[in-house]
């Protein structure tokens, strides 16, 4: 058993980097290095430095919550190495070591460095995988939400020179106050998170958080600051004690934080930065002018179809992806809501043919390797569907399009959230607001909109006729007759 890190990096019997660690210089800092980031943009980096280039864009790790405490340890026990895993349908386990982590900062240790470190002008890049929630987006007037306290308090600090930041907002501010201050060029802002035009919502967050501090800087902000847009693909499941185990079993590395993902990976990524950007186009990245076309063809549907089978398959007693779309119910319910209402809402996508594109999903999503838990793709609802779901039914209604599929997948979502599943077991509900989604859930036997009258959520949907006949006769089904069943019904409509 070897133990990962810098000292015995030689000496391990997988791929690993090419390069000469010593020769990196950060030229990126991130918010949010979790298992995706690493499966994907420091994949992608550390292609491009086996290559022998970009050694001078290096990725900074920087982490703002609590808990982020325990990737620091991990980052400070391996030298910023970790295993990237990829699993392949047929069982193969494709390992290498990442090297294009150089550094991380755990920001509530050391405030102060993680804006010295976005204050350098070496770092041009400060990129993003915050989550949907992590952008603070009301969900029904899409302005900026500065309801949570550190938000508060990092907005009261404003230019206060004194002032440690809290948030990811605090820090972006405090580091383009102080570049700005110095006459050293602005960096660019890079989301990679899963909604729709996430350099747009990253620019108008970021802006809305800098007005409410200091209006001047803001308006430096939108003359100088690029938000490119992209759109991210990799199925990356949360890392498991068993990853760990055949990690050390089968290749004697012991490694506390591996990663694990499938083998199709894809970005897309438009070209607009301030000061370079590393030769992305070289590893497969596709370098665009106009990121929608693909941004909206993911998100309604590779993540849509995601929570479409989610709900209605732990609630049918399955807790993984794969053993759900093994199931042909379960994978026809799928395509049908691909077919009918996911792709009449999408433009033409340059380069890619749909019609493949869809069956292709469901063969990644029934990769059996992967295990990718329902419970996964159940957390943090209230971020995803009004992002991911509710667009697609919004359009289809003003189109008089089929919204069945949606309906009834909304509805899943309300019965999962009343906390227990068919078999009276109870269900961990995972999400920002699971106190009041499930106490809305738990009243709608008696009172069958109290989930969807909830505006800030779902707006005005709770008004429309169609869509609530839709969404009752869906909820009343699973109620009578549970998922599996009400599934076979939808299916002969």
């Amino acid at each position: 058993m070897t133990r990962l890190n810098a000292e015995t990096l030689r000496s391990l019997g997988i791929a690993k980097p090419t390069f000469d660690r010593e020769q990196l210089s950060v030229g990126v800092v991130h918010f949010g290095l979790g298992g995706f980031h690493r499966a994907h943009q420091a994949m992608y980096l550390d292609a491009l430095m086996n290559q022998g280039t970009a050694l001078d864009w290096a990725i900074c790790g920087v982490g703002v919550l609590s808990h982020d405490k325990r990737m620091d340890d991990v980052m400070r026990e391996q030298d910023c190495l970790y295993t990237l895993v990829v699993k392949h349908p047929d069982g193969e386990l494709e390992p290498r070591v990442i090297g294009a982590v150089a550094d991380y900062l755990f920001a509530p240790q050391d405030p102060g460095a993680v804006v010295a470190r976005m204050a350098d002008p070496a770092t041009r890049i400060v990129s993003l995988t915050v989550t949907e929630g992590g952008y603070h987006v009301h969900p029904v007037t899409g302005g900026f939400d500065d309801r949570d306290p550190d938000i508060r308090l990092d907005i009261e600090a404003g230019s206060q020179p004194d002032a440690e930041p809290r948030t990811m907002f605090g820090f972006v501010t405090a580091a383009l106050r102080r570049r700005r201050a110095e006459g050293t060029p602005a960096f660019t802002v890079m989301s990679c998170d899963n909604i729709q035009g996430n350099g747009e919502v990253a620019h108008k967050m970021i802006t809305s958080f800098a007005r409410a501090q200091d209006p001047e800087l803001a308006d430096w902000i939108e003359s100088e600051v690029p938000f490119p847009n992209s759109m991210v693909d990799r199925i990356t499941p949360v890392t498991s004690d068993d990853d760990r185990r055949v990690l050390a079993e089968r290749f004697g590395i012991e490694d506390s934080w591996p990663v694990v993902c499938e083998p199709f990976t894809q970005w897309v990524l438009e070209d607009r930065f301030a000061a370079g950007r590393p030769p992305f186009e070289d590893v497969g990245v596709q370098v665009v002018d106009d990121v929608e076309p693909y941004e909206l063809m993911k998100l309604r549907l590779l993540n849509a179809s995601h929570q479409s089978l989610c709900y209605l398959g732990y609630l049918a007693g399955y807790r993984y992806a794969h053993e759900v779309c093994q199931d042909p119910l379960f994978s026809d319910f799928l395509l049908r809501y691909m077919d009918r209402e996911a792709t009449p809402t999408l433009s033409p996508v340059p380069g890619v043919d749909l019609d493949a594109y869809k069956p292709h999903l469901i063969e990644r999503f029934a990769n059996p390797e992967v295990r990718d838990t329902l419970a996964r793709l159940c957390a943090e609802s209230s971020d995803r569907i009004p992002k991911w779901l509710l667009p697609v039914v919004r359009q289809n209604l003003a189109a008089g399009g089929d919204i069945a599929c949606s309906a009834l997948v909304v509805a899943a979502w309300a019965r999962y959230a009343e906390g227990v599943d068919e078999q009276g077991q109870p269900i961990e509900v995972v999400d920002r607001l699971s106190e009041q989604l499930t106490a809305a859930a738990r009243r709608q036997r008696e009172e069958p909109l109290a989930f969807i009258a909830d505006r800030d959520l779902f707006g005005d949907l709770v008004d429309d006729e169609r869509f609530v006949t839709a969404y009752a006769d869906a909820l009343a089904s699973l109620h009578e007759h549970g998922a599996r069943e009400t599934l076979e019904a939808w299916q002969q409509r």
